[in-house]
């Protein structure tokens, strides 16, 4: 417990930002000291009226190039694309070059997919949930193993849904091997998945009890096949709303549209040392690493907040 967790910062633009407004909110992330700045990838806003969510999402890969070339030392990205969004080849190529770009900062999260409603508004397949997830398997050793393959040399895949052939497999990023995230709640094949790709498991929104359970999981499916389990951070996301007292964190909970008594439940919300106290409950689950969503991205004081009243008691 004495060492200080990761702490990164996480947005939803597709709840309406313009890249503008990203660029604001990580060169903040990079001023406050803050490991690194993440986006979600999708392409349509939830909530009551999508259109309203002014002026719609932008595409997660084209604003992490962007960001690439204007910060230089915060790591970049995604929490998490969708394995149905991309074929696997375009994406190990995209995210390479965005490596490449920042320098060596980038980092992949990767999930099976789950908003249908964006697949029907952008005209992307949406199959059943047994495929993509066997998609989201396929992809994850495609991707890895075309990084991996020696300069030079061709890479092969033969899968359900995938196949490669004689493939010069470049670019290259620059990390060898470059970070993936994989996470959810799933009991078997998530954990199998982690355990074999993953440098991050992400446990997402729950609770310090749950977080402690898909820890475990991923732990034990790291000594099945032999992997040392500390080689993997462990990590949970929730919402911030972090005031100096009670008023400031009504308000900054109402600006997004929050009860901060129900956020209370189940996010990082109230005063400093309340963050503080509950930040604690989830390392003692054995969280090490902690995504810090920000939804209100004009809010560049919320970072400084936290800079200066939480992280220095961790």
């Amino acid at each position: 417990m004495s060492q200080r967790p990761d702490l990164r910062i996480f947005t939803e633009p597709q709840q309406g930002a313009t890249y503008a407004d990203l660029l604001a909110v990580a060169q903040r992330t990079e001023e406050t000291g803050f490991s690194a700045f993440f986006r979600s990838d999708h392409y349509l806003a939830m909530g009551d009226d999508p259109a309203q969510a002014l002026p719609g999402s932008t595409d997660a890969w084209t604003t992490l190039a962007g960001l690439a070339r204007e910060t230089s030392t915060v790591r970049l990205g995604t929490l998490v694309s969708s394995a149905t969004f991309r074929h696997p080849g375009v994406l190990a190529v995209q995210v390479a070059q965005v490596d490449e770009m920042s320098g060596g900062r980038v980092e992949l999260g990767l999930g099976a997919g789950w908003f249908e409603a964006e697949h029907a508004a952008y005209a992307i397949p949406f199959p059943p949930l047994g495929e993509r997830f066997d998609r989201l398997a396929e992809q994850l050793e495609l991707i890895t193993g075309m990084w991996a393959t020696p300069a030079g040399t061709t890479y092969g895949f033969s899968g359900q849904h995938y196949t490669v052939k004689d493939s010069p497999a470049l670019p290259k990023p620059v990390q060898q091997p470059l970070p993936v995230v994989v996470g959810g709640a799933g009991k078997k094949r998530t954990p199998e998945l982690a355990a074999r790709y993953a440098a991050d498991f992400n446990a997402g929104f729950c609770t310090p009890e749950d977080a402690e359970q898909r820890f475990a999981r991923v732990r034990a499916a790291c000594e099945a096949v032999g992997r040392d389990p500390g080689s993997i951070e462990m990590s949970v996301a929730h919402l911030l709303v972090l005031g100096k007292d009670d008023d400031e964190v009504a308000r900054r909970a109402a600006a997004v549209g929050r009860d901060p008594e129900h956020v209370r439940e189940q996010g990082f919300c109230g005063t400093p040392g309340e963050v503080v106290d509950l930040l604690g409950r989830y390392r003692e689950a054995g969280a090490t690493r902690f995504y810090l969503q920000v939804l209100d991205l004009a809010d560049l004081d919320h970072l400084d907040a936290f800079a200066s009243l939480v992280t220095p008691q961790l």
